[in-house]
């Protein structure tokens, strides 16, 4: 009988431990077909509650209160495409649960990415303009500009002290370096025929673009605006994203029908393990110890537990998940 307690106690233990380690709050999901954002529970693996938007939106920020999130509104087609051109980002109050106000950026320019710079104010990729718009969400205006020399500027980093953005062009196959406080071009790096999304390291060293024709990622060194070298992944690339600690990069790659996950050692420079999926990963967001993946046409957002480095089971949702971000103060 005590022997049995003892094991019973042991499993409650585990199980309460395990269940800790798990992230609290809610994870955001934009679904481009949809023209939703939704606000999942990652432990239920269930959604919590989902608001409309403007056709369509890709990507989604969060003010530093959490209080709003922010949805440019990008276009009805494909990267490229012919089809509408947003002019506008949606504004979700996520108390009220729903778009409370859209931020005109003043003229058709497919909106795609937006991030928070160090001094508060939004940074937008306009891919028609070949610039990042800045937008001062207080006022709910653009206040500036910041060309980029190249079109089809997709996708934005930035530098961990906020004075360097670094975006992905795509059909020219370059990146473009931007300096922020002074709002100018500083260079253009030539990389490759095509690349697609764009990420940087914790410490700001390196930055990491995908060859979007070659099982390849382009690693450039942020001290001389080069590519210094490249990793060989197993299939296509798509989307790169740095775990917390700095360790990795974690890889979003293509393979036929189904999908890939590739993760490189950033001390080796070299990749060490792999993952299959079910579907195409699009997106790759990471909060603590997992990594999530939106696989747009399977519908799914696939999690990988980065503490045992194994899949955990999907978030089974519809055909459209992209964009992700993370809310910790759960309205």
């Amino acid at each position: 009988m005590f022997r049995r307690l003892l094991l019973l106690l042991f499993c409650c233990t585990l199980v309460r431990a395990q269940d800790t380690a798990r992230p609290g709050g809610q994870l955001l999901v934009v679904n481009l077909r949809e023209h939703t954002l939704s606000l999942v529970d990652p432990k239920a693996r269930s959604v919590v509650a989902t608001i409309p938007l403007e056709v369509s939106g890709h990507e989604v920020t969060l003010s530093e209160d959490e209080r709003f999130a922010y949805v440019p509104i990008y276009s009805d087609a494909v990267l490229g495409d012919p089809g509408s051109n947003g002019e506008t980002i949606d504004v979700v109050d996520l108390k009220a649960r729903k778009v409370t106000a859209r931020i005109d950026l003043g003229r058709p320019l497919r909106p795609h990415l937006a991030v928070f710079g160090a001094d508060g104010l939004l940074y937008v990729t306009a891919e028609l303009a070949n610039a990042v718009e800045i937008v001062d969400t207080q006022k709910r205006s653009v206040v500036g500009e910041i060309p980029t020399g190249k079109p089809q500027t997709h996708m934005l980093a930035m530098s961990p002290d906020g004075r360097r953005g670094y975006t992905s062009n795509v059909d020219s196959g370059t990146v473009s370096v931007l300096d922020i406080r002074s709002r100018k071009l500083i260079t253009i790096i030539p990389v490759t025929r095509r690349i697609q999304r764009i990420a940087i390291s914790k410490d700001g060293r390196w930055v990491f673009t995908s060859d979007w024709d070659t099982p390849r990622v382009a690693v450039i060194d942020t001290q001389t605006n080069t590519v210094s070298r490249w990793v060989e992944v197993g299939e296509i690339p798509f989307a790169t994203r740095p775990t917390p600690d700095g360790q990795w990069l974690l890889v979003a790659e293509s393979k036929s029908n189904k999908g890939r996950l590739d993760v490189i050692d950033l001390k080796t420079m070299k990749a060490v393990r792999a993952f299959d999926l079910d579907g195409q990963p699009f997106g790759i967001f990471v909060h603590n110890d997992f990594a999530y993946l939106s696989c747009l046409l399977t519908g799914k957002v696939e999690i990988l537990n980065l503490r045992t480095w194994k899949m955990e089971n999907p978030i089974v949702m519809t055909t459209g998940v992209d964009g992700m971000a993370w809310l910790d103060k759960v309205q």
